[in-house]
């Protein structure tokens, strides 16, 4: 019992350790980096408002949201607790600014995380097509996986081609250097990864798990989380040279072994990080690397930050 006890109180120390690690380097860095101070007009439209005859899709920074369907995941004030990673509704995520969206799927198509179900995926496709006909420039990625431990979803690929056709932009490595309204009136780019389905064809109406990445570190400490996402988005190459699309997470995660396994709390140490991140990318030169940038509980500082430095890009600026 004295060696368990031992253990969480270390634990705890760490946390503490990194908390205080984040914040020491936040107060003698700043958050000072290009775009900073821009905000968006209307961040349901901030796309359109950046100009779609200017706007790359390689330049932009795409605000993202991490287990994205998860707002009535589990019962509430039991599980949801230790599953839930957004407050909002797809639809509102997409009006907050969010414009990648993490769907996780298991056999029956009903949204999940881990052994917790939700709503069907029909709800996030009725959402995302409200979003859409009520804007005319947003571009959307929606990755789509089964989730871990579950079976692929029968004739899912049929199911979100019948869907979505009419907005699907067909896979193509030329879409990265192209302007969006080049794009348009297409609008989503929709990455499937199924287990053991096959795998989209190039070329086709949906992207394979190739084409995006990321570098998974599984842990709850903060400073850790938010180092290796810097080592390894130093590792890509530059967007201008990538034909993927490569995701950094700013989360951390609830581990078994620590007290505390509810997501907002733990995901918390790292949350108000994310302006430090892209200041940290710029200082140590490899803010042309940044691509998806994700958070759970998205929020109007997370989308300004990203907005604001894809403004720096078109300017010439970042």
């Amino acid at each position: 019992m004295g060696s368990k006890v031992s253990i969480q109180v270390q634990k705890r120390k760490a946390v503490s350790s990194e908390k205080k690690t984040l914040c020491n380097l936040q107060e003698s860095s700043g958050e000072s980096f290009p775009g900073c101070d821009y905000r968006p007009p209307d961040r349901k439209t901030w796309m359109a408002g950046l100009n779609p005859e200017k706007l790359r899709i390689n330049q932009i920074v795409w605000p993202g949201t991490h287990d994205s369907a998860t707002n009535k995941i589990g019962i509430p004030c039991i599980s949801r607790p230790f599953a839930q990673c957004q407050s909002l509704s797809i639809y509102r995520q997409l009006i907050r600014g969010t414009r990648v969206l993490d769907i996780r799927v298991q056999e029956d198509r009903r949204v999940c995380h881990g052994c917790l179900v939700t709503y069907s995926v029909d709800v996030v496709i009725k959402d995302i097509k409200k979003f859409l006909s009520e804007t005319e420039s947003e571009i959307i990625i929606l990755e789509i996986r089964t989730e871990f431990g579950h079976q692929d979803p029968p004739d899912f690929e049929k199911y979100l081609e019948e869907q979505l056709g009419e907005f699907l932009i067909h896979q193509d490595d030329h879409v990265f250097e192209k302007r969006i309204s080049e794009i348009l009136p297409k609008r989503i780019i929709c990455v499937w990864k199924p287990r053991k389905s096959p795998q989209p064809k190039a070329g086709g109406s949906l992207w394979n798990s190739g084409h995006l990445k990321d570098n998974w570190i599984d842990t709850d400490l903060p400073s850790t989380k938010f180092e290796n996402n810097l080592k390894h988005l130093g590792e890509q190459q530059p967007v201008t040279s990538r034909k993927l699309f490569y995701r950094v997470e700013n989360t951390v995660t609830p581990q078994a072994d620590n007290p505390v396994l509810c997501v907002k709390p733990v995901t918390g140490r790292i949350h108000g990080y994310a302006k430090l991140f892209i200041t940290q990318c710029v200082a140590r030169g490899i803010a042309d690397r940044l691509q998806i940038f994700s958070t759970d509980f998205i929020d109007e500082e997370f989308v300004d930050a990203c907005v604001g430095f894809t403004h720096a890009r078109i300017e010439g600026k970042a």
